[in-house]
Parts: structure tokens; sequence; C-alpha cells
């Protein structure tokens, strides 16, 4: 492995650290606010920042071109994962949809295969594989699972579907246009609807809410770090290291959301957890390595 490719895995731990608050956050959001709202106020949150930025760098509010591409990447991020996940969060904890979320690295390597950029090796998808049974072992070890957490399950699986194809398609834009112009540029063209739909459903539904402090620290946190800063470094690391790759870096998110949960939302994690993640970082590290001399393999 290469030092670019080292630097890009750097950059999507880094991005991993942001997105594995996303969860808990939402769960705090969720205390006040509705999951449409927290899927719609999020983007809102995120599309001031990103005016800012590209006020302040001179550019463009609309980007030149690729708008097919452009919407496809703000149909997952802005919309697909946040409502979805929301919806999820809404029936069941943190963990089992932290879960559930964790087998986003193999769904996003599918989907950079099948869109012909990528080109990996048959270690790769064994230790890809691995590291997925291993959580999902994990899923089944809960040992409470029922007919609210089945629909929590699939609604985290729709968000994983839809985040996975935006992190691919994203990743290709960031051939062509700075990871922080393609975040900014797709909360920026989503803007018009995030922010119509925010303002209906704060006159319909939230203005009878109890609003809390932890509700508006956690809308605040995804808005700013999980929709829109940790994508930056998330884009950077996905270029550098390869989209299939880098996206192996996301499967340690599960057990960092899971020990924020417990930290901030006094959540009990199975005595499994440890074993857990000690199979999956070296399910991870196997991945990212063996990757580096597919042609040797053939």
């Amino acid at each position: 492995m290469n030092k670019t490719q080292i630097q890009g895995i750097g950059f999507a731990f880094f991005a991993v650290i942001l997105f594995s608050l996303s969860l808990p956050m939402t769960r705090w959001a969720l205390e006040s606010y509705s999951p449409l709202f927290t899927a719609t106020g999020r983007a809102v949150i995120a599309a001031v920042l990103a005016i800012f930025f590209l006020k302040i760098a001179g550019e463009k509010l609309i980007p030149p071109g690729h708008y097919r591409e452009f919407l496809y990447t703000l149909l997952g991020a802005v919309f697909g994962w946040p409502i979805l996940i929301a919806l999820a969060l809404m029936r069941t904890d943190t963990a089992p949809v932290a879960v559930v979320a964790s087998i986003m690295p193999l769904v996003t390597a599918i989907f950079a295969v099948l869109r012909g950029h990528e080109n990996v090796s048959k270690q790769f998808w064994i230790a890809s594989v691995v590291g997925t049974l291993i959580l999902i072992y994990f899923t089944l070890s809960r040992g409470n699972f029922n007919s609210e957490d089945l629909v929590a399950d699939l609604l985290a699986l729709g968000a994983v579907l839809a985040s996975s194809f935006c992190y691919v398609q994203g990743a290709e834009l960031t051939r062509i246009y700075p990871g922080w112009k393609v975040i900014s540029w797709v909360v920026v063209l989503a803007l018009p609807v995030t922010l119509t739909a925010s303002i209906f459903l704060w006159v319909t539904v939230e203005s009878e809410a109890v609003i809390t402090t932890k509700a508006n620290i956690g809308l605040l946190v995804i808005g700013l770090s999980s929709m829109y800063l940790g994508f930056i470094p998330w884009y950077r690391g996905l270029k550098d290291a390869g989209t299939a790759r880098g996206a192996q870096v996301q499967q340690l998110q599960v057990f960092l959301t899971l020990g924020f949960s417990v930290l901030l939302l006094d959540e009990i994690v199975p005595p499994s957890t440890l074993i857990c993640a000690i199979g999956i970082v070296a399910a991870v590290t196997w991945a990212i390595f063996s990757r580096q001399h597919p042609k040797a393999k053939a």
C-alpha cells in the first residue's frame, strides 16, 4: 500500500469517527423532533454551512454539470439514509440499528465493483464477507428479536442501500471535484426541498412538540458533522484509498457507535461485543491489505 492509500485510510477513519455519532445524536434529536424533521432539518443546517464555505471560496452555489450524478448522491445522502434510519430508531435502540447498518462496507464494495471502477481480489471478498458474517452473528446474538425489531432492521437495510449507492456516486464525483464541493453542492441542491419541508413540518407537526436542549444538540450535531463535515474526509478517503478498500474502514463504525451509545444513551452492550470487535478489526485489516497486489493472485 502506497503513501496516498495509507493517507486515504486515515481520512476514512476520521470520517467514520464523525459518522459514528450519527445514530446516538439522531436518538437525541428524536426526543423532541419527528423522523422526517430530523432528516430535513439536518440537511438545512448542512446547507447553511455549505453556502458559507462556497461563498468564502468564491464558488458558484450550483455545480457546473453532472446534475444526474448529483441527484443520485443527494437522494441517498439527504433523503434515503436520514429518513429511513430515523424511522428505524423510532422503533428500536441504537445498538441493533448500528449492527444492521454495519453491512454497509460490503454493500458499498459491491456497488463499486458493479459500476466498473474497482478491481478487487478474491482475498478482499473473503475478508469483507468474514467481517460481515461476524456482524450478522452479532445481530443474531442480540436475542431480543420481535416484529418491531424486524421492521427496524428492514428500514436500516433500506438506509444502507441508499447510503452505499450515494457513497459510490459521490466518490465518482470526487474524480472531477474536490470532496468538500461535492457535499456542499449536494446539500445546496436539495435545499429548496429540505427547507420547504422543514418549514411545513415545523408548522404542522413540530409546533406542539416539547423542545429539549438535548434534542437541539442532537439535531445540530447530525447537521454539522454527519450530514456535512464527515463527508469531506470520507470522500477524500474513498478517492485516495479506493472506494471498496476505503469503505471497509466503516466496519469499525458499529463499535464506535456502540461506545458512544453507552456513554451518551446509557445503553447496554452485550459481552460478545469485544470478541466481535477484535474479529472485525482483523477482517478490516485483511481486506485493506489484501487488495494491494490483486494481480499477483490471478
